[in-house]
């Protein structure tokens, strides 16, 4: 499978320039997160896809949009694939305001607060990636897969910083990284 990370958002912007929260829940795509996307999806053409899953977070539905247009693809949404939560940005949009915005996607399988309403502890994230990894192994067609996601979700699934609009591919059927470093 590939796992992307979203394009850049407004919350990647403000916090590498200045290392601080800006508390920006559920920030959207800057134009250079939008480009990412639309790069993303004329690279992603060829590739032979036939799912795509996207966390719930609106930069990760903004940047599956492109790719899912291009190839013709309905994006499924899961959250076991959010980002950690750790900062303001990781306060998720309720399910019934993304059901508004999103129409054509099928919302109904998530509650409407989705995301932890706590900081998420490191192992949290990583059970979800074993949790992932195991399902998706599962799927005779997991190699078809796209899944757009977020840093700390993508580190724990390969052990690899992924930079914004970054995609990587992942054998769901090889083991885990056994070393995750979460802030060098």
């Amino acid at each position: 499978m590939i796992l992307m990370r979203h394009g850049q958002s407004e919350f990647n912007l403000a916090f590498t320039a200045t290392r601080r929260d800006p508390g920006i829940v559920d920030p959207r795509l800057t134009p250079l997160g939008h480009e990412q996307a639309e790069r993303a999806a004329e690279a992603l053409a060829g590739e032979g896809l036939k799912r795509i899953i996207a966390s719930p977070y609106t930069r990760a539905l903004q940047t599956a949009a492109p790719i899912a247009q291009r190839l013709g693809l309905p994006v499924f949404i899961n959250p076991i694939v959010r980002e950690r939560y750790a900062f303001k940005c990781d306060i998720g949009t309720a399910r019934t305001e993304l059901q508004w915005a999103w129409p054509a996607h099928d919302f109904s399988t998530i509650e409407e607060v989705w995301w932890p309403l706590v900081e998420e502890p490191a192992e949290s994230v990583v059970g979800r990636a074993a949790l992932f990894r195991a399902e998706m192994a599962a799927l005779p067609d997991w190699s078809d897969t796209l899944v757009v996601s977020h840093w700390g979700f993508i580190l724990a699934m390969t052990g690899t910083s992924a930079m914004n609009g970054q995609w990587m591919r992942c054998d769901p059927t090889e083991a885990p990284p056994e070393r995750i470093v979460w802030h060098p």
